[in-house]
This record gives C-alpha cells, sequence and structure tokens, in this order.
C-alpha cells in the first residue's frame, strides 16, 4: 500500500530515522543534514540538472557525498550519437559543498580552476550557469540557461533501507521546466530554445552496495505539458514508488513499473529496444536507444557501474481519469546504475 503524505513534517525523527515513508506530489518532508545520526561519511546529496531537445541533451551535476564530491557537465549530440564529459573530484567534502536543505529559494555553486559552475533559484525561475576553460580538445565550454513554469506538482519520495534503520532516500524529481539557453563550445554556438529541464535533487544516507533503474522524459502531448518518472532500487519501496506521469502540470501516481532490458548472454545490451510496463496497466511503452552515455570508476573501495542510454519513446500512458495518452517519438533517458560507494 502506498503512503502519500499530505502535510508538513520532519524527515527523521529523533533517532535519526525516517520518521514518515511514503510520496508526496509536494516537498512536505523538511530535511536537515544536523539531524542525522548515522556515519557521516554515508551522507549522499545532489543536485542534478538535464535539459534535452530533439537534438542535444545536456546534464549538470553537483554533488557531495562526504569522503568524495564531484562537479560534472555533459553534453549530448543525438544526432551524432556522441557525447562528451567533464568531471572534477573533490576529496573529503562532508558538506562543504552546502548544498541546500531544499529545492527551493535557493543558491549553490562551485568554482575552481577547471570548471565553475552554479545553480541558483530565484522563487521565479532557475538560473544555470557554466564556465569550462578546457572541455573537450581544449575547447572552452561556456553556458547560460533559464527553467522557468514549473509545474505545480512533481514527484517526491521518502524510503527506508531495510539493511540499515538510519539509511535514507529522499529525492524530488520535478520534469517539464520550460528550458532556454545556448551553449557556447570553443567557435560552436548551440541554442537550446524550446527545451524542457529536469531536475533530480537528492538527500539521504546510503548503504554502500546498491543499483538502481530510473528513466525521465519531458516534452509535449497533445500541445501540453507531458512528463514521465518511473524507477526502482531506491531503498525499501514497500511504502511507496517513485512512478509518476505528468500532464498539465498535474502528477498522476502509478504503482510499480518494470524495465525490459533485453541481454546479450548475462549482460544488458542497452543499445536494444527497451519495454517499460506497469503492473496497472497505466504505462506501455517502447524505447529505442540512440546513444549510451556509460562511465565506469573502480578506486578500491568505490566502484561505479553507469549506463544513462537517450532515446525515443513510444506507446501510451493512462492518467487518473482514465485518459489514455499516445506517447509518439518523445525523447528520453533510462538509466542503470550499480554503485558501492
Amino acid at each position: 500500500m502506498q503512503q502519500e503524505i499530505k502535510k508538513v513534517q520532519p524527515l527523521l525523527d529523533e533517532k535519526g530515522v525516517l520518521a514518515n515513508p511514503g510520496f508526496a506530489k509536494k516537498m512536505y518532508w523538511k530535511y536537515d543534514r544536523k539531524a542525522i545520526k548515522a556515519n557521516k561519511f554515508r551522507i549522499k546529496e545532489w543536485d542534478y540538472y538535464l535539459i534535452t531537445n530533439d537534438n542535444y541533451a545536456i546534464a549538470f551535476t553537483i554533488a557531495d557525498n562526504s569522503y568524495l564530491g564531484f562537479v560534472s557537465v555533459s553534453l549530448l549530440d543525438f544526432q551524432k550519437r556522441k557525447y562528451d564529459m567533464f568531471s572534477n573530484i573533490i576529496p573529503f567534502t562532508m558538506g562543504k559543498l552546502n548544498l541546500p536543505s531544499s529545492s527551493g529559494k535557493s543558491k549553490v555553486s562551485f568554482e575552481n580552476k577547471k570548471i565553475s559552475l552554479s545553480f541558483e533559484n530565484t522563487g521565479r525561475r532557475r538560473i544555470i550557469k557554466c564556465n569550462i576553460p578546457k572541455f573537450k580538445d581544449n575547447k572552452p565550454l561556456n553556458c547560460e540557461f533559464i527553467l522557468t513554469n514549473e509545474p505545480k506538482e512533481s514527484m517526491v519520495i521518502a524510503t527506508p533501507f531495510k539493511e540499515n534503520k538510519k539509511a535514507f532516500y529522499y529525492n524530488q524529481k520535478i520534469n517539464c521546466m520550460n528550458a532556454n539557453g545556448s551553449i557556447n563550445l570553443g567557435y560552436k554556438k548551440i541554442d537550446f530554445k524550446n527545451s524542457f529541464g529536469t531536475l533530480d535533487w537528492g538527500r539521504g544516507v546510503w548503504t554502500y552496495d546498491n543499483k538502481w533503474f530510473w528513466g525521465t522524459a519531458s516534452g509535449l502531448v497533445n500541445g501540453k505539458s507531458f512528463g514521465i518518472n518511473i524507477g526502482y532500487g531506491f531503498g525499501d519501496l514497500s511504502n511507496a514508488t517513485e512512478n509518476m506521469i505528468f500532464y498539465d502540470g498535474l502528477a498522476h501516481k502509478l504503482d510499480k513499473v518494470e524495465f525490459v532490458i533485453p541481454k546479450k548472454g548475462k549482460k544488458y545490451n542497452f543499445m536494444k529496444e527497451w519495454k517499460f510496463i506497469s503492473n496497472d496497466n497505466r504505462l506501455d511503452l517502447t524505447f529505442t536507444p540512440i546513444l549510451d552515455r556509460c562511465d565506469k570508476i573502480s578506486l578500491v573501495l568505490l566502484v561505479s557501474d553507469q549506463h544513462q542510454v537517450f532515446g525515443k519513446l513510444n506507446g501510451y500512458v493512462v492518467l487518473d481519469d482514465g485518459t489514455k495518452l499516445e506517447i509518439k517519438n518523445l525523447i528520453g533517458s533510462a538509466e542503470v546504475v550499480h554503485n558501492r560507494w
């Protein structure tokens, strides 16, 4: 039974345990890093923005994972089926990146000789600014994006981990924001007019070994804003899942969604056609991959194996009132990540 939270409340109790697991359509839980009673090295905090259109995508991350922080930017070209990525790793951040306690009005930034990146929420719009003197082949990258028209509802979830009572996953996904801006890469300018922005905002205490699946998309269906957020593997989901449809600013809750990924032997064949199917028959989508943004890090005790696949979605979804929406060639992404961190 999924529990919906509808009123403001603390995220953790006095023992540092998740007080009331469930899902919400607004950020009702109040996060306080000082209330965490778990090992401080296990705290994970991140802000991740993804901006997409039919031809390009760009992703920005500022993450403070306590013993290791990182700031990264990925630029993807769907026509050339290629991507470039820049990452800067910062050891033992331990909260020093000062990521905000909510996704509301705030500003977070990081700057050194290699990269300058900032996220600002003025309350009316979100502003992303980035400058990388040497992004790819020593070419500088600088950009600015403005995100507006944040929808009324979003996906918010708070789940515990069975292995550790003081571990938790607190996350908000905001889909379907209008995004406008441009990228200057060397002498080349890439315009992102009429694009869509997604925020993945996460705070929590994670256990060491985790594997998760996450899919997201934002665009237009029948001239109205449309998006999906689907996934599993984020702790104990007995009280809630994070599967939602977004249409014209409102969220429509789904139960469980399965990622059907083809395999070659025992390994996933990520560039073959996927399926996403919900157990309540309200989502049935085919995912045709365009490119796989893969990254693998192995540093003794720290291992991260990531596959974020971008592609096109086709099929249907059903809203809470029974309305069936046909989805045609909607750009989206789906990832499978296995971390020991």
